[in-house]
């Protein structure tokens, strides 16, 4: 499948409301406690501008405008999303310190050096071209200004085929990496890793939360979840093949910050 047909499966899918019944208000482990966690990582400050990458319905930037007194822009590949979190942003009174943008994480809308930090939650893993996804991050960070990431990490070689496909990439499950392999595409566009979390339970405990609310569904709304392409039939063998992976060791949830270093003299474009 193209490039472009797996950004635009990824964003439909989690621009239907099916995905928030399942997932909840944040559609990653570890909930607003883990993006704190992060944020106090990043040491975000009032009157920072901040870059919300994969927004989503807004969960993120909200949070981080509210009680960060940052300046939160979010972007994300679906129209949908971007009204949703407008909308979200006017209702809570923060519309002055947010804004949202339609646009694809491997070429962001925005200018150069123009923000302190850059958070991606749960969505790097989803993109194509990973390494065409860092180079932005860092080209529309000012020098010395931080990345946040939380991610899904797997070892790809050795997850069952249960785990793989399409499905799986929406679940964040078929393209994740593992945390090295994340740190090296970070590194080769000049982000250098600070801190790395291991936050596995957080990955079961929405496992166990999503198996709970489809196991709800199937009984009180399964038109809707057949509506939505949710297979019942497939879901609980990849649930069980995800809880087993976790178990195992070969997937997981990690908290990662990087920094932006300057450039050596042997990476600056000639004539500089």
């Amino acid at each position: 499948m193209a490039h472009e047909e797996i950004k635009s499966c990824c964003a439909d899918a989690y621009s239907r409301d099916v995905v928030a019944l399942l997932l909840g208000d944040s559609y990653h482990p570890g909930g607003t406690a883990l993006t704190r966690r992060l944020a106090d990582h990043l040491a975000l400050a009032p009157g920072l501008r901040v870059l919300d990458v994969a927004s989503g319905r807004g969960t993120t930037a909200l949070l981080l405008a509210d009680s960060y007194r940052v300046r939160a822009d979010g972007v994300d590949y679906a129209p949908a999303n971007t009204a949703l979190a407008q909308g979200a942003a006017q209702a809570a009174g923060l519309a002055d310190r947010t804004a949202f943008t339609t646009g694809d994480a491997e070429h962001l809308p925005y200018q150069d050096e123009v923000f302190d930090a850059v958070v991606c939650e749960c969505a790097l893993c989803t993109f194509p071209d990973k390494a065409r996804a860092a180079a932005e991050f860092a080209r529309v960070l000012k020098p010395g200004g931080r990345l946040g990431l939380t991610d899904v990490t797997a070892d790809p070689d050795r997850l069952p085929p249960e785990l793989s496909g399409l499905t799986a990439r929406i679940a964040c499950i078929a393209d994740a990496r593992p945390l090295q392999a994340y740190a090296e595409i970070l590194a080769a566009a000049g982000l250098r890793t600070r801190v790395t979390e291991r936050h596995d339970q957080a990955m079961l405990r929405m496992i166990d939360q999503i198996q709970a609310r489809l196991d709800l569904l199937r009984i009180t709304a399964p038109a809707r979840l057949a509506d939505a392409g949710v297979d019942l039939d497939a879901a609980p063998a990849v649930l069980d093949a995800a809880r087993a992976a976790v178990t195992a060791g070969l997937l997981g949830y990690t908290l990662l910050t990087a920094v932006k270093t300057p450039m050596a003299a042997a990476d600056l474009p000639a004539g500089t």
